[in-house]
């Protein structure tokens, strides 16, 4: 039910937005996102860097396809590519897209919804701007910005892998919350380190932790399916 209400929430969303970009096209100012794109709540996401070099590389084979950003199956190749590259389960990582598509990803109406809301999530993966500037450093996609995650998926994939990286980093080798690495890395992912690590300790997870983790098991077969052409 919780999950429902939400997606019907996104669509009353997607009619605002789509009001407010028609009248941004109509006589509005037109200059009052402060430079920025667009995104709608959520936790994480990024755009694709030129690996080693930092320059924006040519367009991966999914973008040339031009893969749908609201069909997770589309970036089976870019999500395993990445989820090796940090060491973490291509599984996990469709999953959370799968978690993370029930709002739109069209890039324009990202950049539509960070005009109401500047504080926004971005891209594929719903990265914040804070979380993506601490996975991008040190990283090949060190001089990419947040703002570029509405228009560059494989960026947003990379970036959610290296995020993921991250927080394993953060696990204690000794648990004792019941969950496997992958879920407390989804909780993680939806709540942030601190709270993964309070579950990890054996704290149980709020309702909306709780209904991100839920979802992940729902999306799991279809995860699979999705990344196993490309393993």
């Amino acid at each position: 039910m919780a999950e429902q209400q939400r997606r019907w929430g996104w669509v009353a969303l997607v009619a605002a937005v789509v009001v407010i970009g028609w009248a941004a096209q109509h006589g509005g100012n037109g200059s009052g996102t402060s430079g920025t794109t667009v995104a709608a709540p959520s936790d994480t996401a990024s755009a694709r860097p030129s690996p080693g070099t930092g320059g924006h590389q040519a367009p991966s084979a999914s973008a040339s396809a031009s893969p749908d950003q609201n069909v997770p199956a589309d970036f089976g190749a870019p999500v395993v590519e990445y989820a090796r590259q940090a060491g973490i389960d291509p599984q996990l990582l469709m999953a959370i897209l799968y978690n993370e598509s029930y709002k739109p990803h069209d890039p324009a109406f990202q950049k539509a919804w960070l005009r109401l809301k500047p504080g926004a999530a971005l891209g594929i993966a719903n990265m914040h701007e804070a979380a993506f500037d601490e996975t991008r450093t040190g990283r090949s996609f060190a001089d990419r910005s947040w703002q570029s995650l509405p228009d560059d998926p494989d960026l947003a994939i990379e970036a959610a892998a290296w995020y993921l990286h991250d927080l394993a980093a953060q696990l204690p080798a000794h648990r004792s919350g019941g969950y496997t690495e992958d879920e407390l890395l989804a909780m993680g992912y939806n709540a942030g380190a601190s709270n993964m690590l309070a579950f990890a300790r054996g704290v149980t997870p709020g309702s909306l932790s709780q209904t991100y983790l839920d979802t992940l098991h729902g999306n799991w077969s279809s995860a699979a399916a999705a990344v196993k052409p490309y393993l």
